[in-house]
């Protein structure tokens, strides 16, 4: 698997950029435009490169000043069916599927933690969804609730805050946490309070036996074993670019649907509820940050180790498996 540089390079530092590129073995399609850069002014430079090495490359591209001097972007590529691309990683060390380019990781974290109106209208619809799920007591709502919550890649950013000691993505990844359940489940309260005043349902609704969703408001040991391994398995997700696990992430845990149980408890006054929601709310967020921050310390310090130590296990060559 290859990902695609596209470098803007100002021409002073054209020679220490070309020198790390040329001759890279992990390096192939290198393509130089002189002068073709406007802004800033220079040379605009492209390559392919494996996604194994692309952290450690673009490290050295930042340590020339390109980072701050010119400009780097990165891009994904769908398929890349020629032989050189099977040779350059076969060149790089590790796994594409295990590689971590953690400017990727660092970029998506700080895209996490801005508040959007996207994010508060995903996470109050979700709540919604939810708090119908609650007082229907339908669990195949309450999935459908955790799979549209948007609030897993907070929890991310603030791991990755943590792990690479940026303390603004903390602060914001925990600020946007705090004030949009804040804010969906006062929303939520309020839509509940009308529909209790105009007799859709009441406080036997809320605290009679439901037997499907009954867990939302009562954490127990398996709560926390059910965040931490989301954490574990959502961090991975996105670290490797695998979508599709991430939607199991969504599913296993109840944030959303403990928010929505709040908010049901806050308007009818349930005071059992209340306080079960907030205690389930609390773990699930709790036991993800430090399940995800757990992971991500691994990737950063022992992953290399880790990576290793799979491939003498396996002593697979990716080289057999190619299709030239």
């Amino acid at each position: 698997m290859l990902v695609h540089l596209r470098l803007t390079v100002p021409r002073e530092l054209v020679d220490p950029v070309l020198g790390l590129l040329t001759e890279n073995p992990v390096v192939t399609n290198l393509v130089r435009f002189p002068n073709a850069s406007v802004a800033p002014s220079g040379d605009l430079i492209e390559a392919d490169v494996a996604r194994e090495a692309a952290s450690s490359l673009l490290d050295d591209l930042s340590a020339t000043g390109l980072d701050d001097a010119g400009g780097i972007v990165l891009m994904p590529l769908s398929a890349a069916p020629f032989k050189r691309a099977y040779e350059v990683e076969e060149a790089a060390a590790g796994d594409p599927d295990d590689a971590v380019v953690w400017d990727v990781i660092k970029a998506q974290a700080a895209a996490s933690v801005r508040p959007t109106i996207t994010f508060h209208l995903f996470l109050l619809v979700a709540t919604l969804i939810a708090g119908i799920a609650v007082l229907t007591d339908s669990s195949i709502l309450v999935v459908g609730a955790m799979v549209v919550g948007p609030e897993f890649s907070t929890v991310a950013a603030i791991c990755t805050g943590i792990v690479l000691g940026k303390p603004r993505l903390v602060a914001g990844g925990l600020k946007l946490l705090v004030f949009g359940f804040a804010a969906v489940i006062t929303v939520t309260a309020l839509i509940a309070t009308g529909g209790a005043l105009l007799d859709w349902f009441d406080a036997a609704d809320l605290t009679r036996a439901r037997p499907q969703t009954g867990f939302i408001y009562r954490p127990d040991r398996w709560s926390l074993m059910v965040a931490f391994l989301a954490g574990i398995a959502g961090v991975l997700a996105l670290s490797s670019d695998k979508a599709n696990a991430l939607v199991g992430v969504f599913i296993s845990v109840t944030t959303v649907p403990a928010a929505a149980n709040l908010a049901l408890g806050l308007a009818l006054w349930a005071t059992d509820e209340i306080k079960g929601s907030l205690a389930q709310l609390g773990v699930n967020i709790v036991g993800m940050i430090v399940a995800g921050t757990l992971t991500l310390l691994v990737q950063r310090f022992a992953w290399v180790h880790v990576d290793r130590a799979s491939q003498r296990l396996f002593r697979t060559s990716r080289s057999s498996t190619s299709p030239q």
